[in-house]
């Protein structure tokens, strides 16, 4: 069964997005196109669209 909005109600202004300033850039080329991906023992990594590095 779908989650009704009486479960979970939006907040009064609406959703909020994320802060520009919290942004991920990588490390080695400093693109902003970084992907969130789930690592091998169930942590957080990254991964870089642009060049393909990843790091976590």
């Amino acid at each position: 069964m779908p989650a009704s909005r009486e479960e979970f109600p939006e907040p009064p202004d609406g959703p909020k997005a994320a802060k520009p300033s919290a942004r991920l850039s990588c490390p080695s080329c400093g693109s902003r196109h970084v992907a969130q991906m789930l690592g091998d023992n169930g942590g957080v990594s990254y991964v870089c669209t642009a060049c393909g590095h990843s790091w976590s």
